[in-house]
């Protein structure tokens, strides 16, 4: 009996970055960015178990959601160099953007691209009406990512017993 489920994943092309699904073979990557507690400060680093439910997790929310998270690629050389995220919390009708890039392409404007491009997807392509993305007050980098992409800091609140600023943007 054929189990398998026909999902699609919208794929979408930056100057340098193609945002694509999850493939099993980007485990490896994502499992030493969260494993590494330089990489994962700001998120809490994970062992490679947590790392697998995280990462399947994300994968996963576009079966529940229709939203979820891609992996990204650079075009030139195929290599995968982070990922990013336009999904819903349990309960929440607000979207979120998240983004991470792996320790080898920070500083590059990665998250920059990629967090632009989900932005205008889910504006564009989707329809919501604002987005947030829910930051550590110490992810200076992530902090500016949201600036840049024209996010503006809305409100401290908890995530998991965290304090943590939100960052919004409406629809324009």
């Amino acid at each position: 009996m054929n189990h398998a489920f026909a999902i699609s994943i919208p794929r979408l092309h930056t100057e340098r970055l193609t945002l694509r699904e999850y493939r099993s073979d980007d485990f490896e990557l994502f499992a030493d960015h969260l494993m590494n507690p330089e990489s994962s400060a700001h998120l809490g680093s994970a062992d490679r178990q947590t790392a697998w439910r995280i990462f399947c997790s994300q994968a996963g929310l576009w079966v529940l959601q229709g939203a979820g998270w891609w992996a990204l690629e650079d075009k030139q050389t195929g290599q995968l160099v982070g990922n990013v995220g336009a999904f819903f919390r349990e309960q929440s009708a607000v979207m979120e953007l998240g983004w991470n890039t792996y320790r080898g392409f920070w500083g590059k404007g990665v998250a920059n691209e990629a967090a632009a491009a989900v932005l205008n997807y889910a504006f564009e392509v989707r329809r919501e009406q604002k987005v947030r993305a829910l930051i550590s007050s110490g992810n200076e980098s992530s902090r500016r990512v949201a600036e840049r992409i024209g996010m503006s800091y809305e409100t401290e609140t908890e995530l998991y017993g965290k304090v943590i600023n939100s960052y919004m943007r409406e629809r324009r």
